[in-house]
């Protein structure tokens, strides 16, 4: 835990001073989107989460045995991937909205942001390619290897609330497939088939629909003809992004039901903590404490960004 914190402060703290200095020198920059991803990702990257990787390394660990899966069992656990995001997803969406809501503005997303307004190729680099590879081996590989012989497993937070309830679920089903597998391959890859179909596929059907448009088509009483003129005007988008829902829908149906069939597989190696101890050994000790409570607090702050900017004068910089 403390070994994790540390990592993330140096994170933290190198993306926010990349941002100080080209917010000093170059202001334009960080109102373009794209370079304002660039600049967050680089210094994540080429600085922040090599200093985590060393720190972490120097704990010892062990891998659990390799074993290889057939296509089909990896179709059907990348089936289960997409039921666990989209559930979890919906969870998260439905918490950000009752707290904007009930602060009377919304939460902000700025992953999503980054990932409909940044150049594609950029977002396709990043989150398709960089950030599976990466967090599978940060979240998964290192943490696995020192904690499964305990019988651990972690599902670490993203940073904000939007994320959080999926990151969650995919973390734990992720590190529990890398406990049986030893294979980090397969986590990896089924890892950018969720990214790709969460931060390119949905991106571009909603481009192609030019959702913008059509909700202010209907906020502004647009009677049931403006609204089917519009959905006829970009129809190949429309059939694609209904195609796409029909799609979820089957997958989350799939998904849930493949996990009641296999319910019984999902048992592991108790490990060496007794049962009833395992939540105080795994969360009540200094490090994780720590590690939590950080995560929270960027959590809050993501959810209230009006209390940085009332403390610091500045706007919170997102993971």
């Amino acid at each position: 835990g403390f070994r994790f914190l540390i990592g993330t402060l140096v994170i933290y703290a190198v993306q926010m001073g990349v941002m100080t200095i080209v917010g000093a020198v170059k202001p334009e920059w960080l109102q373009d989107t794209t370079i304002s991803l660039i600049l967050a990702v680089l210094p994540l990257y080429l600085v922040g989460m090599p200093v985590l990787i060393a720190v972490v390394k120097r704990m010892p660990g062990e891998a659990p045995a390799k074993k290889s899966i057939t296509p089909g069992q990896f179709v059907l656990a990348l089936i289960m991937c997409f039921a666990l995001m989209y559930c979890g997803n919906l969870v998260g969406t439905l918490i950000t909205t009752i707290v904007g809501a009930l602060k009377g503005s919304a939460v902000d997303n700025a992953l999503m942001t980054y990932a409909t307004e940044s150049n594609m190729i950029v977002t396709f680099i990043y989150m398709v390619i960089c950030a599976p590879i990466l967090e599978e081996y940060i979240f998964r590989k290192l943490i696995v290897d020192r904690t499964v012989k305990y019988g651990l497993m972690f599902g670490l937070f993203h940073g904000n609330l939007n994320q959080f309830a999926y990151a969650m679920l995919l973390g734990m089903f992720l590190a529990f497939l890398y406990v049986k597998t030893g294979n980090l391959k397969i986590t990896i890859g089924l890892h950018m088939c969720i990214n790709f179909m969460g931060a390119v596929v949905s991106v571009l059907l909603l481009k192609a629909i030019h959702l913008d448009e059509y909700q202010e088509i209907v906020m502004n009483g647009g009677d049931a003809q403006a609204v089917m003129d519009f959905m006829m005007a970009y129809l190949p988008g429309w059939i694609g992004y209904m195609v796409y829902v029909l799609f979820i829908l089957a997958v989350v149906i799939t998904g849930i039901v493949l996990f009641i069939v296999f319910r019984k597989r999902f048992a592991l190696d108790p490990g060496q903590i007794p049962k009833g101890q395992r939540f105080k050994t795994v969360i009540c000790n200094p490090g994780m404490l720590c590690y939590c409570i950080f995560w929270i607090v960027m959590i809050l702050l993501q959810m209230f960004p009006e209390i940085v900017q009332m403390l610091l004068g500045i706007s919170p910089l997102s993971l």
